[in-house]
């Protein structure tokens, strides 16, 4: 058996099978630990990534909020400024309106006066008119007057 070649190219191949397993082993076990690394490493790194990921979306989640309330108080406040603008515009009209309701009874007072001043001057007019009238009529008809009478009567009395 130790002269059979066959059993020494079987103790060969044993031992280098052997020797190749512990070598072979050695690296695939080397192998797999590196890629096991590698695999943790990136796992690793996906969690940071996401850690990272949810900052930042808590970030952007923080800032809508604060925008959303931004916005909230922006329009709270232009409503307010609408509602000061919509007080004021009343309050413009009705001093508007009073002043024109003032200009406009001023204008019909001013009015009356010009139509009494008027009216006044046509009963003078007539008056004078009238008068000139009857005194011509009189002093033509030859016709003594009882008022110039007692007007020069009276202007005699006045002036001694």
């Amino acid at each position: 058996m130790l002269q059979d070649a066959t059993f020494w190219v079987l103790v060969a191949f044993l031992i280098f099978v052997g020797l190749a397993y512990k070598k072979l082993s050695s690296l695939a076990t080397t192998a797999l630990d590196q890629r096991g690394e590698r695999i943790r490493q990136e796992l690793e790194q996906a969690q940071r990534l996401r850690e990272d990921a949810q900052a930042v979306l808590a970030e952007c989640q923080k800032r809508h909020q604060e925008a959303e309330q931004e916005a909230e108080a922006i329009i709270a406040h232009a409503r307010e400024e609408a509602e000061r603008i919509r007080v004021k515009a009343e309050e413009d009209v009705q001093l508007a309106v009073k002043r024109r309701e003032l200009q406009a009874i001023d204008r019909i007072a001013q009015a009356e006066t010009q139509a009494l001043v008027e009216v006044r001057n046509f009963a003078v007019d007539l008056a004078i008119t009238s008068s000139r009238r009857l005194f011509q009529e009189r002093v033509e008809a030859g016709a003594p007057d009882p008022l110039v009478d007692s007007s020069l009567t009276g202007l005699r009395g006045l002036l001694n």
